[in-house]
C-alpha cells in the first residue's frame, strides 16, 4: 500500500477553497474518489467545488456527490473562473489535457495557484506542483482511502460507499490482475464503515436501462475475432436508433475478455466521421497502454484508451500492427 506524502496532507490542511477536477468521460473511480475527498475536506471546514468537463452519467447518480459536479459552463454561468479558487486537486488524472479538451483549456489559463495530483495511471506527465502518482495501485479510490486514514478523517457511510465503488469499478469487481491482498483489506474496511457491496454491485451491473441493453445487442453484432484480438464498434446511428448515450457503452469492451482465447479486446466508438474513441483491454502481460500512447492516449497495462482520426478499417489494421510488435503479444 502506498503512503500519502506529508506535503500533500499539509497542502490539504492549509488551503481553504478547492477545485477538485476529474477526467472527462468520468468513471466510477474518479467520481467516487473525488466525491469522497470533497466530503472529507468539507467536513474539516474547507470550501470545495467538484469539476468535470463532461456530464456525469446518470448510471452513477446513485453515488453521493455525483450530481454535485460542475462543468465549465456551470462555473462561468455562476460568475466563477479559476482565479476564484486557492487550490486545485486533480483526481484520477495527471495532465491538464485529461481534464479539459482544447476548446476549454483556456479556462484554466488564469489559474496560478498550487495543483495537487492524485492518480494511479501508468502514463503520466509532469503536471502539478504536488504529485502523488502510484501506477501499481489498482484504483485511485485505494489511494484516497489511505489519504483519509492518514489525515484521521472518520469515514461516513457515503464516503465509504463511494470509495468502495471506485475500487470495484477499476478492479472489475475484484476480477482484474491489479487486485492485491491490500485491495481486499481496503474493501473490508470500507464495508465496515458502511459500504454495502451487494447494493453497489446491483447499481453498477444490474441496473441497465432498456436503451443500454438495445445498444449492447447492436454492438455485439459487430464482434469480430482476429488472432486473439476482439473488435467491436458502435456508430453514432446505433446510439440514435437505441436512444442510448455514450456513457451507456461503458464496460462493453470487457465482455469479449470472457472468452478463453481472447487476449485483447478493442471497443471503437464513433465520435464523428473518421473520428473514433478507442477503449482497449488485455489479459496478463499484454500492455495495451503502450499502444494507446502511440496514438496520444494512455492508461494502464491492461486498460487504456485513445482517440484516432482515421477510418474504422484503418484503425483496426493499425491496432493489429501495433500488437504484432509488442514483445509480450506473442
Amino acid at each position: 500500500m502506498s503512503n500519502p506524502p506529508d506535503e500533500l496532507i499539509s497542502f490539504l490542511r492549509a488551503e481553504d477553497d478547492f477545485l477538485i477536477a476529474v477526467h472527462f468521460d468520468p468513471d466510477g473511480d474518479c467520481i467516487g474518489s473525488a466525491s469522497a475527498l470533497a466530503e472529507a475536506l468539507k467536513g474539516i471546514g474547507k470550501k470545495v467545488t467538484l469539476f468535470c468537463e463532461t456530464r456525469i452519467p446518470e448510471s452513477y447518480f446513485f453515488m453521493s456527490g455525483a450530481k454535485d459536479f460542475r462543468t465549465i459552463d456551470d462555473l462561468v454561468s455562476s460568475g466563477l473562473s479559476c482565479s476564484n479558487f486557492s487550490a486545485m486537486v486533480i483526481v484520477d488524472a495527471n495532465s491538464i489535457k485529461r481534464i479539459a479538451g482544447e476548446k476549454n483549456r483556456a479556462f484554466f489559463d488564469c489559474y496560478e495557484g498550487p495543483v495537487a495530483v492524485i492518480d494511479h495511471h501508468e502514463t503520466e506527465s509532469q503536471f502539478g506542483s504536488i504529485r502523488w502518482v502510484e501506477p501499481y495501485e489498482p484504483a485511485t479510490g485505494m489511494m484516497v482511502h489511505e489519504l483519509l486514514k492518514k489525515m484521521n478523517v472518520a469515514l461516513t457511510k457515503s464516503m465509504a460507499s463511494n470509495l468502495y465503488t471506485a475500487i470495484v469499478v477499476d478492479t472489475g469487481n475484484f476480477r482484474f490482475d491489479n487486485v492485491t491482498p491490500q485491495t481486499f483489506l481496503a474493501a473490508s474496511e470500507l464495508a465496515s464503515a458502511g459500504a454495502v457491496p451487494a447494493d453497489i454491485y446491483r447499481e453498477l451491473y444490474e441496473s441497465w436501462s432498456t436503451n443500454r441493453l438495445a445498444l449492447f445487442r447492436a454492438v455485439l453484432s459487430t464482434l469480430t475475432l482476429e488472432n486473439g484480438v476482439a473488435f467491436m464498434h458502435a456508430t453514432k446511428k446505433m446510439f440514435a436508433d437505441t436512444g442510448a448515450d455514450s456513457s451507456d457503452a461503458e464496460n462493453f469492451v470487457s465482455f469479449p475478455r470472457t472468452a478463453r482465447d481472447v487476449r485483447a479486446s478493442v471497443f471503437i466508438r464513433e465520435v464523428a466521421e473518421n473520428h473514433y474513441k478507442l477503449s482497449l483491454r488485455s489479459k496478463g502481460d499484454l500492455n495495451v497502454a503502450r499502444i494507446a500512447e502511440k496514438f496520444g492516449g494512455g492508461g494502464h497495462k491492461n486498460a487504456a484508451g485513445c482517440v484516432i482520426k482515421e477510418s474504422l478499417e484503418n484503425i483496426k489494421t493499425a491496432i493489429m500492427d501495433e500488437l504484432k510488435v509488442l514483445p509480450d503479444s506473442r
